[in-house]
């Protein structure tokens, strides 16, 4: 199975406006278009009824007492963790793309709804939920994608990892909340046929190139 995008070649930048933020060379950053990215996917195995599609970047910093800090950077040493992007559910296996901003264009404050999505697709829930958790003017439930918008003062530069993958079943059984964890969970206890993956890489750090 292969998956690409018109929108980013494999281990090339994602643009500013497939992203939650762009550099802002007055305020460091500012809000972007956050558009999904075109997604498109070849060879989809026999039996295959349903494709789950995941997005995570694992590259986040595990303590944030550093995060958009002036005057500190956060070191590439620092250990990382995932943050999940998107999850999007129940995609119907003679499916062969998704468009760019069909499912997300533009930012929601306390987040887009869910978890039915356009096409009769199911989002999951993402990591900008507990992200946003103490803002009074953000915090909320995050549904579908919502793009990179990693720490201005990272030194590392952050992966987006694309996944799809292709299930025998109609539908994932999740337990708890869609979290991308959750679904994630659930994918490796399943019986997956066939997995693609496709990375974008993204940094608000004009110090640092990609």
């Amino acid at each position: 199975m292969k998956l690409y995008s018109h929108s980013f070649k494999d281990g090339e930048a994602i643009p500013g406006k497939n992203s939650f933020a762009v550099y802002d060379p007055e305020n460091r950053i500012r809000l972007s278009d956050n558009l999904n990215p075109h997604l498109a996917w070849e060879d989809v195995p026999a039996g295959t009824q349903a494709l789950v599609l995941l997005c995570h970047d694992p590259d986040v910093p595990t303590s944030a007492e550093d995060v958009n800090q002036p005057g500190k950077t956060v070191p590439a040493s620092l250990p990382r963790t995932d943050f999940y992007h998107w999850s999007l559910l129940n995609i119907p296996a003679d499916q062969g793309e998704i468009i760019e901003g069909a499912q997300s264009s533009g930012i929601s404050a306390r987040g887009k709804p869910g978890p039915s999505a356009p096409d009769g697709l199911t989002h999951g829930i993402n990591d900008y939920t507990a992200w946003f958790a103490g803002d009074e003017s953000m915090a909320g439930t995050y549904y579908g994608y919502d793009g990179p918008c990693p720490p201005w003062n990272d030194e590392l530069v952050h992966h987006y990892i694309f996944t799809l993958y292709a299930i025998p079943m109609p539908a994932l059984n999740v337990e708890g909340e869609l979290t991308g964890a959750n679904v994630r969970r659930a994918l490796e206890n399943s019986n997956v046929l066939a997995t693609a993956t496709l990375t974008g890489i993204y940094t608000l750090n004009p110090d640092v190139s990609v």
